[in-house]
């Protein structure tokens, strides 16, 4: 599909730097489209009043009674999503390991990573986190009575999805401590997660949360994970509900533990091709199968983890240029990448 930008305005890219995203530079427009995808672009001053101009013209939000029905669905629409597509869909996220090193074996919470080549074309394979299912509610989470108690390095990825994230970090990182927990808001796809060949019960729990009810109790104590992971996920929260979903979930974070983000940054090509009709509140949107979507800002979600008493490790935004080829088409991709860390004992 084509961006909402001009096609033939091209950017200007940034020389190679310590932080860069993949090291593919277009630094001359003619050959624009040799390759499918360019990194670390830098927007011009032209494009970026463009994209405010577009975001604008489709910000007349729909009536009230009309998103809290999207709100209150939002359960349906997300087991709708998994039940159409099923696993077909969806991509492994083996870039993964390149941007978070803390998902793969013998790696140091401490180590500040630089992002490398990041690959997969984000979509909304991701829900927010799940409704409670129940199976967990009684756990008094005293030592040994609860799933991976005797672990010795515990992953949470929040808004699992199919298991894009969670496969390949079991498949990849073969440390005997590791334990991975996954929920998401479908019922639907915590059952695909469950039904996967690769699923094992003794490195793997799987269950059904809603992030946004903070109420609800995780299968987990607080203050016994090493890691959280947030792929394309907070962005399908109402906006209102994050401060107190993000704050919660650092609660469960080891004293030097992070929270891992990656989600869809502010005039990212998605947002731009919302039309007129699909606005909810400011830079936040429904898609056409009901799920919602946020558009962050760097500052934003600075602002939500350093609430949450998060300290910053890395907050970047990623840029890309894809290029469809056979179309002579240029679509503008932007994403945000961060780090917060619980402070250290």
């Amino acid at each position: 599909a084509a961006s909402s930008m001009h096609e033939g305005a091209f950017p200007q890219v940034l020389p190679p730097c310590s932080c860069q995203f993949g090291t593919r530079f277009l630094t001359d427009p003619r050959q624009v489209f040799q390759h499918n995808a360019w990194d670390n672009v830098e927007w011009t001053d032209e494009q970026e009043a463009t994209a405010k101009k577009k975001v604008l013209e489709n910000s007349q939000p729909l009536p009230p009674e009309k998103q809290e029905e999207y709100d209150s669905r939002a359960n349906e629409y997300w087991n709708g999503f998994y039940t159409i597509h099923e696993n077909r869909f969806f991509k492994d996220r083996h870039w993964l390991f390149t941007e978070f090193p803390e998902l793969a074996p013998q790696c140091s919470l401490n180590h500040e990573s630089h992002p490398g080549a990041s690959g997969a074309v984000e979509s909304q394979q991701n829900s927010q986190d799940g409704e409670q299912s129940g199976e967990h509610a009684a756990l008094s989470h005293t030592d040994g009575d609860f799933p991976g108690s005797s672990a010795t390095y515990r992953i949470l990825e929040v808004g699992c999805g199919v298991g894009n994230t969670v496969f390949p970090i079991l498949k990849t990182n073969n440390d005997p401590g590791l334990f991975v927990y996954c929920c998401d808001f479908s019922s639907t796809a915590v059952e695909l997660v469950k039904s996967n060949p690769e699923y094992d019960p003794g490195r793997c729990y799987a269950f059904v949360h809603d992030l946004s009810d903070v109420e609800a109790n995780y299968p987990i104590p607080d203050g016994t994970l090493d890691v959280i992971v947030l792929i394309f996920v907070l962005s399908a929260l109402h906006p209102k509900k994050m401060q107190a979903s993000i704050s919660r979930l650092a609660r469960l974070l080891k004293p030097g533990g992070v929270m891992l983000l990656r989600d869809y940054g502010r005039y990212d090509m998605a947002q731009l091709r919302f039309k007129k009709g699909r606005c909810l509140a400011e830079n936040f949107y429904v898609r056409g199968d009901g799920t919602q979507v946020y558009f962050f800002t760097q500052d934003e979600l600075h602002e939500l983890f350093t609430q949450a008493k998060l300290e910053k490790v890395q907050n970047l935004v990623d840029r890309r240029l894809q290029v469809n080829r056979g179309k002579q088409l240029t679509m503008y991709r932007v994403w945000i990448q961060c780090k917060y860390r619980q402070a250290p004992v």
